[in-house]
């Protein structure tokens, strides 16, 4: 496949759709001309995020859009030969899910909705239930959504169904319960950029991460879109600005070299992990989160 140019966006997107396209294809037509392949718009893109973790419904809940519909056709028709992932609420009948596409001008290559939700964010979307890889011009490719890559079997499926880059989409914020008086000391800016390394490293694969920026209700977002690599390492970062951080590499090659001494994938006993289902520690009985657990959530 040889090299290919990864961007990564952190940028602000509000509940204005029309507005938020615009922006996006203003986005993509610029990354074209300066030849980035793959393009990772933050989730909640198109319509923003909610805009409070455990009451969405104290703010407007993000308008949902069809998978078919006329918005997302525009941005197939502007990726071209790029690849572009790009959050936004998906409506099916009555149900609304936090959902991400990944495109080429050749139409939808992959789709995913989030799994894994926080407190209070099953009041404004219904879960997804699977993880996948596909293929795409840039190799084999999957998605993540916000909180499900603080799950590290999120990222080992899709690795192991031969993934090679994983796009994570994020409408991360600042921590709800202790905010930092700047950004980058907040302990959510920590975990975000942990949580995108251990990513990387334990399965050996690229990690391409977006944040939205800006305040939607009482959120205020981080920004820390970058590009990890198979080792763990930031290549490229937008720290807590907008932005987009790109890095040129062939993605093959530097995953054979992470992968040629220790190759975690390979090495795996799963014969020997534990599949018993349990109760998880801060959940009450019958399974219902705790109030502590409530509160310490991003």
């Amino acid at each position: 496949m040889g090299t290919v140019s990864l961007g990564a966006l952190a940028g602000h997107f509000g509940r204005d759709i029309e507005r938020g396209l615009t922006k996006a294809l203003s986005i993509i037509e610029a990354a074209r001309r300066d030849g980035v392949d793959l393009l990772v718009f933050p989730d909640a893109t198109l319509g923003g995020y909610i805009g409070d973790m455990r009451n969405p419904e104290r703010f407007e809940l993000p308008p949902a859009i069809a998978p078919d519909g006329p918005e997302l056709g525009r941005v197939i028709t502007a990726a071209g030969p790029m690849t572009v992932c790009l959050g936004y609420t998906e409506a099916v009948g009555a149900l609304h899910y936090n959902s991400a596409v990944c495109v080429s001008g050749d139409g939808i290559l992959g789709h995913h909705r989030k799994v894994h939700q926080p407190a209070g964010e099953e009041k404004a979307y219904a879960a997804g239930d699977t993880f996948g890889a596909f293929d795409t011009p840039v190799g084999r490719l999957g998605m993540l959504i916000d909180y499900d890559k603080t799950f590290p079997e999120s990222a080992r499926t899709l690795a192991l169904d031969g993934a090679r880059i994983i796009a994570a989409l994020s409408a991360w914020p600042a921590s709800v319960t202790d905010r930092a008086a700047r950004l980058p000391a907040d302990r959510q800016s920590r975990l975000f950029d942990l949580y995108d390394c251990a990513r990387a490293a334990e399965n050996q694969v690229f990690v391409v991460s977006s944040n939205l920026t800006g305040v939607t209700g009482s959120l205020q977002f981080l920004g820390q879109a970058k590009i990890v690599g198979p080792g763990g390492d930031i290549l490229a970062t937008t720290r807590s600005k907008g932005g987009m951080a790109t890095y040129d590499t062939d993605v093959d090659a530097d995953i054979y070299r992470a992968r040629k001494v220790l190759n975690h994938l390979n090495e795996l006993r799963p014969e020997l992990y534990a599949s018993a289902a349990v109760t998880p520690t801060g959940r009450e009985p019958g399974g219902e989160r705790s109030q502590q657990d409530l509160s310490e959530q991003q």
